[in-house]
Order: C-alpha cells, then structure tokens, then sequence
C-alpha cells in the first residue's frame, strides 16, 4: 500500500508482524491508521489493540534484563569499550539469542557546512584495538561527500561519524562515535579477496549515489540498464582474472571512538546506560572514563 497526503487511507489499521518470528521479542502490535487530512497523523503508536486499533494502547516493556537486576558498573570493562563491545557482540552472536545478522548498524554522517545528516545501515566486517570497520565506496557515494568533502564545494568534509547497533531480543543498543580514517589498500584488498567474484565486480561496477538515467530507446527501462551495462564492462575488463584489485575509490573506513555508550533496555523506560569517553594522554597510551548516564 503506498501512503499519500492527499489520498485517504482505504483502511483503518495495518498489522506489523516481523519477518522472522524468533527475532521479535515483543508481541506484533496494531498501528493505527487515521485518514490523510490536513493536519492529521498517518500513524500513530503506541499501537492499539486487535480488537480496537483506534485506541492507543501502552508502549511494550523491556524485561530481559529485570531477572538479573539490570546492567552494572561491574558487568562491563573497566579499561576498554572495544573489549567491552566484543563481549556484547559475542552474545548477540550466539544462535540460541535469535540476533539476526548482529554485524547490522546504522552510520550517520553530517555534511559540513550545511549541517545536513543522513544514515544509512551497513555491516561491521571488523572490529580492532583502534575502532570499528565497515567497507563501501568512497568515490561517489553520500557518505564520501559528507567525510571528505566534494569537487565542487558543496561539502567541506566532516570525519566525524557514529554507529547505531541494535540487538533487540537482547534489549541493548550500542553507540559509537568517533572519527572516519580510510584503511590502507593491502588492509582493504585483504578483505576485498573474501567477498564473491559478483560482488567485487558489483563494487567496481556501481557508481554509488549517482543518478541512473532511462534509456530513451527502452520505454520499459527505468535506468537499470544503465547499470547492467556498467556490470557488463567489470565482466568483460576482468574476464579470466580470479584476482580482482581493489578499487581505488572502494574500501575499509575505520571508525575511531571517541565515546562509546551501552544501553540495555529496562522497566518503565528506566534503563540503563553506560558511557565510555576517552581521554587523551600527550605521549601515552589514552586512557577511559566510565560513566553511568540517567535515562
């Protein structure tokens, strides 16, 4: 069902229901629906009941940590928030948690000097004593733009980035925010070499954020041929070579923390949060600070 201002709405509620049954922990809820007016809300949540999807019903609870009294300070890692991460991530990794793909975050970045933010989710593929690691295009994409600036001005770059994990049969959340580096390109060619022959001729292929135009002589195409055009030519450039360089405009981008917060979810909207913010040592080893935030 496609949604629009001017258009009311054929029926009153919509049922969420999760793709994956193991990975929700809360119950599949109604939201309402109201008629597109001016002025009106399309959704409106807290959800309603099945029965009555127009009256609004209470937010769910986060209970899994209840049993075991929350989150401590003693829980986490005194030193480190990497190693700290590592051990959260290690158990939203176990099967039995129902975390689907736990490597799933959100990168935000911010375009100076307008101050425009935009996000988009990606995968951790690395995590290392400096930070965290994802990999992407660096030539032409929005994220590009807004870290290292653009030709023609429009950004100055910003190399400052956050990451958004959420484990939600878990009921934590981690924050990341720090500073983007690119990775060398041996480190970035090492990871290059594991990711299927299609998908390293995709990353050679694709020029990201760039409008794809239709072909005039095709009124079926929308621009995807253009596309499959650009994937052709990665085929035919390549063709018998098992070892595919790296681009050059493609690879690994290190997010360096400087604060990282642990959230795990508890009653009431009462949860508990953890931060870590470091702190910087002229020609030592930096150190960290560990905070417990209200919520």
């Amino acid at each position: 069902m496609r949604a629009s201002c001017c258009r009311p709405f054929s029926v009153s509620a919509v049922n969420l229901r999760p793709l994956n049954p193991r990975v929700a922990t809360f119950t599949a809820k109604t939201m309402a629906l109201h008629p597109a007016q001016d002025g009106a809300k399309l959704i409106f949540a807290p959800a309603g009941t099945l029965a009555d999807p127009s009256v609004p019903g209470q937010a769910a609870q986060f209970l899994k940590a209840e049993t075991r009294g929350g989150l401590r300070r003693s829980d986490l890692d005194p030193d480190s928030p990497i190693a700290q991460f590592h051990t959260w991530f290690t158990d939203a990794s176990q099967p039995e948690t129902g975390v689907s793909h736990p490597e799933t975050c959100t990168l935000s970045t911010a375009q100076l000097p307008s101050g425009r933010v935009s996000a988009r989710m990606v995968y951790l593929k690395e995590l290392d004593p400096k930070g965290f690691v994802i990999y992407s295009n660096f030539g032409t994409s929005g994220k590009a733009r807004d870290l290292f600036g653009s030709e023609d001005g429009s950004s100055t770059g910003n190399p400052w980035a956050s990451l958004v994990f959420w484990w939600e049969p878990l009921e934590r959340q981690v924050r990341v925010e720090g500073r983007a580096e690119r990775l060398t390109t041996e480190e970035s060619q090492a990871y290059f070499d594991t990711r299927v022959r299609g998908s390293r001729l995709g990353a050679w292929s694709s020029k990201q954020s760039a409008v794809l135009h239709p072909d005039p002589a095709n009124p079926d195409d929308d621009g995807r041929a253009q596309l499959d055009k650009w994937v052709k030519e990665s085929e035919q450039r390549f063709e018998g070579e098992e070892k595919i360089p790296v681009p050059e405009f493609w690879g690994g981008l290190r997010i360096v923390p400087e604060r990282v917060e642990f959230w795990q979810g508890r009653q009431n909207r009462l949860h508990d949060r953890f931060v870590y913010d470091r702190v910087h040592q002229d020609g030592g080893k930096d150190k960290w600070t560990l905070e417990r935030l209200s919520p």
